[in-house]
């Protein structure tokens, strides 16, 4: 994808397994080290489709933070390893962006909650779950090769049609 140009795709429904963190923004610190902890542990997963992109699924579910699965995308053989958990991501239209090295991902998100403002889309929420973000679902998929402290990776927004 080229810088900043965003695209709308479908993606079909995926199962995936890897550790969870639920926390305020103020421990944001400690899932930084359980995402490294995942991505050291992708060796037990035998059966992940893809070992080298690990993804991050936030859901804002708390007004003081949100809930975080680390995880790789994994086929129906595999077997959930100690103190893993385990995630459908039922079928979604999802709207992608690349977020570059050297940009600020608050600005991203910001950028992306105005291009969506101006669009026929939302952001996509389940029926009667309450959020407590502009952008409640925020999905990220990180190649292995990145520097943890200046990511580059794709953004993947859930959305969907407006009423």
């Amino acid at each position: 994808m080229k810088n900043s140009s965003y695209e709308i795709v479908e993606i079909p429904e995926y199962r995936g397994i890897g550790l969870k963190w639920e926390g305020p923004y103020t421990e944001v610190s400690t899932l930084k080290e359980l995402i490294t902890s995942m991505s050291n542990r992708v060796g037990e997963l035998n059966h992940a489709i893809n070992p080298k992109m690990q993804l991050g699924l936030s859901y804002h579910l708390r007004p003081d933070g949100f809930v975080h699965y680390s995880v790789y995308e994994v086929t129906e053989e595999q077997q959930l390893p100690e103190g893993m958990v385990e995630i459908t991501v039922p079928k979604m239209i999802y709207l992608t962006i690349h977020h570059q090295k050297d940009q600020n991902i608050g600005q991203t998100y910001d950028n992306i909650y105005h291009w969506l403002q101006a669009s026929d889309y939302e952001p996509y929420t389940e029926p009667n779950v309450e959020y407590y973000d502009r952008l409640p679902i925020k999905h990220e998929r990180y190649p292995n090769d990145r520097d943890f402290n200046n990511p580059h990776f794709d953004i993947l927004i859930p959305i969907s049609k407006r009423k």
